[in-house]
């Protein structure tokens, strides 16, 4: 039993599609939502190191963000004061970019996902907001599931800490 089923929240379950770079939110076993994502460059895997997108059943353990305005800027997992602009973003191409909100994710599978050298969540990898300006539908992280803000927002209001996560190749 999820924790919203144990809540009495309606039963809510995440699918990401690293082939079709795509989140489907659904409710009850239907799809509620579909947000475009990005996953990463580098492809699948769980590998500690691999800046890959681990697989599998996940959870969401941790929620970060709640209340922070679209383009705060977190930086371990803690705002830093900074709203994401184009001048910000001129002045540090390099950056990766963690913006909005923060849903954290657990593996579910040991020896796939869980402790060791392939625990996701020792790994960081999270759903989060980045720039409007970046590309979706595209792989293009580093490993963690990319979000437009108003995506991400929109996902943070409707999951809980406790919320089946899968990752499909």
């Amino acid at each position: 039993m999820t924790l919203m089923e144990q809540t009495g929240g309606p039963a809510v379950t995440i699918e990401v599609s690293l082939r079709r770079q795509q989140l489907r939110l659904c409710e009850e076993g239907r799809v509620r939502v579909l947000y475009p994502v990005s996953t990463s460059r580098y492809g699948p895997g769980e590998q500690s190191g691999s800046l890959c997108t681990p697989r599998g059943r996940h959870v969401i353990r941790a929620m970060i963000g709640c209340g922070l305005p679209a383009g705060a800027v977190l930086q371990g997992r803690r705002p830093t004061g900074e709203f994401c602009s184009p001048a910000l973003i001129a002045a540090q191409p390099g950056r990766d970019w963690i913006l909005s909100r923060i849903l954290w994710l657990c593996g579910c599978e040991p020896g796939r996902n869980r402790f060791g050298s392939v625990d996701t969540m020792q790994r960081y990898i999270y759903i989060h907001g980045v720039p409007d300006s970046e590309v979706m539908g595209v792989p293009f992280s580093h490993g963690c599931i990319r979000m437009r803000n108003a995506d991400v927002i929109a996902l943070f209001s409707a999951v809980r800490p406790g919320t089946p996560v899968e990752i499909v190749p």
